[in-house]
């Protein structure tokens, strides 16, 4: 039998609202684990920043 791999559900937090002193933002989304090993990185609105910002998957 296949080894079944999936989706597997990540969260993606901004890189740029610790270096300003305000709350972070986080977004839940999903990826391939299998297409895209490496950690996921996405141009996301941060409403803290009133601006959009990287927001990088945290383990």
């Amino acid at each position: 039998m296949a080894k079944k791999t999936g989706r597997i559900i990540v969260t993606l937090e901004c890189t740029e609202a610790k270096a300003a002193g305000k709350p972070v933002s986080r977004y839940t989304t999903t990826k391939n684990k299998t297409k895209t090993p490496g950690r996921l990185e996405k141009k996301k609105y941060n409403p803290n920043l009133k601006k959009h910002t990287v927001h990088r998957e945290t383990k």
